[in-house]
């Protein structure tokens, strides 16, 4: 008589991958870059740490180029902002306005990025800047238009002024009197935050 021994495989069945985090990028200028701040202290890591505070798993790409203007972004804007990118914070303008730069140009800039994030359905969050006194009402008015009516035109969310509540504040800039401090950076993620959280939840994954 012959005995058989049957083997049984036991299927031992493997932990779910681990949810990949949100990727959004941040392509700006030194406000985004963190100009002056401490490694670690930049807007990018305080927005980062404050939606982590709440329940957020993002990871926030700083994109942000101190000097760029809104054609140097664009310029830059398929490699800064790569595929599998979820959303975008855009922050350009500043440089384009203390040079005094035709409000068309910048205005047509930023248009053609906002215009290429919405082909590639990356959802975006357009930050705002406002003109100088200095540079004239005509100037002021034509810049000030800019942003607002791109927001219409390409459906993205609007923070309509990226130094809202810091601008001209000498505690909560540094001695230059246009880059925030580490508290007028926690200023800035604190009022924007709400529009951060708009943008994640136009997030498709």
């Amino acid at each position: 008589m012959c005995g058989f021994l049957i083997a049984s495989a036991i299927v031992v069945p493997s932990a779910p991958a681990a949810a990949r985090a949100l990727q959004i990028v941040a392509l700006g200028d030194s406000l985004t870059a963190g100009l002056g701040l401490p490694a670690g202290q930049s807007f990018v890591d305080l927005l980062q740490k404050a939606l982590r505070a709440k329940g957020y798993d993002v990871a926030i790409e700083n994109a942000g180029v101190s000097g760029d203007t809104a054609a140097d972004g664009l310029a830059r804007l398929d490699w800064a902002i790569p595929d599998g990118a979820d959303a975008a914070i855009v922050e350009l303008g500043a440089n384009d306005m203390l040079r005094g730069l035709d409000p068309d140009a910048t205005e047509k800039a930023l248009g053609e990025i906002l215009a290429r994030l919405q082909a590639r359905h990356i959802p975006t969050l357009l930050a705002g800047m406002r003109a100088a006194p200095n540079l004239g009402e005509e100037y002021q008015k034509r810049f000030d238009a800019i942003y607002p009516a791109l927001a219409e035109k390409y459906a993205v969310i609007l923070y309509p002024f990226f130094l809202d509540g810091i601008a001209a504040d000498a505690k909560l800039n540094q001695k230059d009197g246009m880059h925030p401090t580490e508290a007028g950076v926690e200023v800035i993620v604190e009022r924007m935050l709400p529009s951060v959280e708009a943008l994640i939840a136009k997030v498709k994954r």
